[in-house]
C-alpha cells in the first residue's frame, strides 16, 4: 500500500503506472472504514488493474459544522485495514488545501432536481459539497470505475447525473448496503452511538423491513403514516423525515403504479447522532 497526500505526487505515480492503460478504481470515503467501506474495495480491487481509496472529510457537504467538527477521523486504524490488501491499493489522504487548491469552497450545481428531495431538503447546500468533491476526485484520479455504497442511494443518484451532465468518462457503480448483525446499515457515524443505542438503533431496518410488508397491502400515505406513528412510540428516536419515492427520479410517489420502482428513505436522531437508511419496496 502507498500514501500520497498530495494529489500532484499521486498523478506523478499514477503516470509512472501508465494508468492510460490500466483500468483504475475509485473508492471515495471520509474515512473511518467499515466492512461496507472494504466490500467496496474488495470489488474495486476484483474489477481493476489500480485502485484508489481517498480518505478525506469533505467539509464543504457539511451544513452542520457541529457534525463536521464530530466526524470521526481514524487515518492510522484506516490504513491499517487497507494494508491487508496488496500493491494494488493507493490511499489518497489530503489535506483541504490540497483538494480545493487553496479556495475551500462548493461549485453550485443542477442536479435537475435531485438535489432538492429528501436529504437535500434537509442539508442546505449539501449535495453542492458532494458534487464538487466527487467531480474534483474524478479529475485527480481519472478513474476508470468509482464506487459508491447504496446506502447514500440519493447521493449515487446525484453522482451519476453529475457524471452525466459533465459527460466525465467514468462508471459509477452502486454496491449494495452492508448491515451489522442486528440489520443496522453500516456507518462511519455509528461508532459515535453508545453501545445500547447501537444496538436499540436495529429499530430502523426492523420498521423498514416491515413498512415494506404493509407498502404491498396499503396506499403509500398509510405507508408513511405507519412509519411515523412507530418512530412516535419509539423515545429513543427522532424522526427527521420518512419519504417514499421513485427509485429513478427521486421524487415522492402519491399512487402506485405497477411500472414504477419505488424505494422508502429515512433519516432519525438517536444518541444526537443522525443516521439514514433506505430499502426497495418492490
Amino acid at each position: 500500500m502507498s500514501l500520497y497526500r498530495e494529489k500532484e505526487k499521486l498523478q506523478n505515480f499514477l503516470s509512472d503506472q501508465h494508468q492510460d492503460q490500466l483500468k483504475t478504481g475509485l473508492v471515495p470515503t471520509m474515512g473511518a472504514l467499515h466492512e461496507g467501506h472494504i466490500s467496496l474495495i474488495h470489488k474495486a480491487v476484483s474489477e481493476n488493474d489500480l485502485v484508489v481509496v481517498s480518505i478525506f472529510v469533505n467539509p464543504t457537504q457539511f451544513n452542520n459544522a457541529d457534525d463536521l467538527d464530530k466526524y470521526p477521523r481514524t487515518l492510522e486504524a484506516d490504513l491499517e485495514k487497507i494494508n491487508a490488501f496488496n500493491d494494488k491499493v493507493i490511499v489518497y489522504a489530503p489535506d483541504a488545501n490540497d483538494v480545493y487548491d487553496s479556495n475551500v469552497a462548493a461549485t453550485n450545481f443542477d442536479f435537475d432536481g435531485l438535489e432538492f428531495e429528501m436529504e437535500g431538503k434537509h442539508r442546505a447546500g449539501h449535495f453542492d459539497g458532494v458534487g464538487t468533491i466527487v467531480k474534483k476526485l474524478f479529475e485527480i484520479v481519472k478513474p476508470t470505475n468509482a464506487y459508491f455504497g447504496e446506502k447514500d442511494f440519493q447521493q449515487l443518484q446525484i453522482i451519476k447525473k453529475m457524471v452525466a451532465k459533465t459527460q466525465l468518462p467514468v462508471n459509477v457503480i452502486g454496491c449494495p448496503i452492508l448491515r451489522e448483525a442486528n440489520g443496522l446499515a453500516m456507518s462511519s457515524r455509528n461508532e459515535r452511538l453508545s453501545k445500547e443505542m447501537r444496538q436499540n438503533a436495529a429499530f430502523i431496518f426492523k420498521t423498514l423491513m416491515k413498512s415494506k410488508e404493509v407498502f404491498g397491502q396499503e396506499s403509500i400515505t398509510a405507508t408513511k403514516d405507519w412509519v411515523t406513528n412507530q418512530f412516535a412510540e419509539n423515545h429513543d428516536f427522532e424522526l427527521e423525515y420518512v419519504e417514499i419515492a421513485d427509485e429513478h427520479t427521486l421524487k415522492p410517489a402519491i399512487e402506485k403504479t405497477k411500472e414504477q420502482k419505488y424505494r422508502a428513505f429515512i433519516a432519525v436522531y438517536t444518541d444526537g447522532v443522525r443516521l439514514i437508511d433506505n430499502i426497495a419496496l418492490n
